[in-house]
């Protein structure tokens, strides 16, 4: 007896006289199977000349809106033109213990907490390599001008060390630059092309752009230059654990390596984004992409002009998040502000006379979410700004006068 299962091929051997037999059962399914066509055609005439075939109509459904996809190409012809690609010679020292390969994921360190999570996309060419031996390091990123003049926004991991610095423009023209200001707390830099001339440029956006809006990201993936992508806002206030003053927009438009610095455009062709970094497993676009907002980028670029760096506001305090529990045990309503887990000596808070306990609840009227928004809206003040806090102390809410200290370099 011959058994098989389910997944296994026949492979019965058959007499002839058997074989003959299915043939003829075969040519009578066949047969079968041709009259049954034949009925149906048969009966697909009779319906048609009885309906008449010349007034067959397409489907229409009635009463459904009929929704037309946007279309970009006013917005890239007119935008494109002050989007360039960042070519960046940096000479640095390899260790004798180097691998062959790149340090770390895309730009960031061996070790760096963020190898795991984040990939950062300015393309690099690693050269050559040896003990203590100095190597010419080739990066490419993306970078649109902001000024008529020629100044131009990138981020600081692009144009990090650089010793030489070339912008190739949408039209194909080479032209150089110097680094005049970085901020790596934000990830952003800002370029003043060598050249004078009248450049194309773009605007950052005043506002936030609402989650669901289509945007558009404009770059250099992978050194192809003038590439162009569309999609959403996804979400807003992403914290990606890169620094204190995370607020990101998360896009779904594709963003590969060589995207860092570019822009992503609203459909009015303002920017209201610089693309950073992306989320990414295999290193590759997974359709999650983070830029950092407008008015970041204006506050900063501001800052990077007028002094080549960034002066931040300092409150010089150890801060905790306001739990469920915390609330309760201090008799507020919300779970909301900022507790002060200790006040640095001498330190601006310690001087204002906040200590240990006390719940930072607003700033100058504005009520705080959580400590990382008590850190950003901090930030945002000049050093020497004089704030109002309004602060909760032993089941009380209560007004602090407060003058904003330098946060350190480091």
């Amino acid at each position: 007896m011959t058994t098989q299962d389910n997944n296994t091929p026949d492979t019965t051997i058959r007499s002839p006289a058997t074989a003959r037999s299915i043939l003829k059962r075969g040519a009578i399914v066949a047969g079968a199977a041709t009259l049954s066509i034949g009925l149906m055609a048969g009966l697909a005439d009779n319906f048609l000349n009885s309906h008449g075939a010349a007034n067959a109509q397409p489907i229409q459904l009635s009463g459904v809106q009929q929704t037309q996809l946007p279309s970009f190409a006013d917005v890239v012809d007119r935008v494109k033109p002050a989007v360039v690609s960042v070519r960046v010679k940096t000479k640095a020292v390899a260790s004798a213990d180097e691998e062959s390969g790149p340090a770390g994921v895309e730009g960031l360190p061996p070790g760096h907490p963020l190898e795991r999570f984040l990939r950062r996309f300015g393309e690099e060419g690693m050269g050559q390599r040896g003990p203590q031996q100095p190597r010419v390091q080739l990066s490419q990123g993306s970078g649109f001008f902001v000024s008529q003049d020629g100044y131009v926004v990138t981020n600081n991991h692009v144009v990090a060390n650089a010793a030489e610095v070339q912008l190739v423009t949408d039209g194909g023209k080479t032209l150089s630059a110097k680094v005049i200001g970085t901020d790596p707390r934000t990830d952003l830099a800002l370029l003043k092309v060598n050249e004078s001339g009248n450049y194309p440029f773009v605007q950052l956006a005043s506002g936030k752009p609402r989650t669901g809006e289509w945007v558009l990201a404009v770059g250099n993936p992978f050194g192809l230059g003038g590439t162009v992508t569309a999609g959403i806002v996804s979400a807003q206030g992403r914290d990606i654990g890169s620094g204190p003053y995370d607020d990101f927009l998360q896009i779904d438009a594709a963003v590969n390596r060589g995207n860092s610095g570019g822009p992503t455009f609203n459909q009015k062709g303002e920017v209201v984004g610089v693309n950073t970094a992306i989320y990414s497993p295999s290193g590759g676009n997974v359709g999650i992409a983070f830029a950092i907002p407008a008015a970041t980028v204006q506050s900063v670029v501001e800052q990077l002009k007028e002094h080549g760096s960034v002066a931040r506001g300092f409150i010089g305090v150890q801060i905790q998040p306001v739990t469920a529990e915390v609330a309760d045990a201090i008799g507020l309503k919300d779970s909301k502000g900022a507790l002060i887990a200790e006040a640095q000596a001498n330190g601006p808070a310690a001087k204002a006379g906040l200590k240990r306990g006390d719940t930072i609840l607003a700033v100058n009227g504005e009520k705080i979410a959580d400590a990382r928004d008590l850190s950003r809206k901090i930030a945002t003040f000049a050093p020497g700004a004089k704030t109002s806090l309004t602060i909760w102390r032993d089941g009380k809410e209560r007004e602090v006068s407060f003058e904003v200290g330098r946060q350190p370099a480091a």
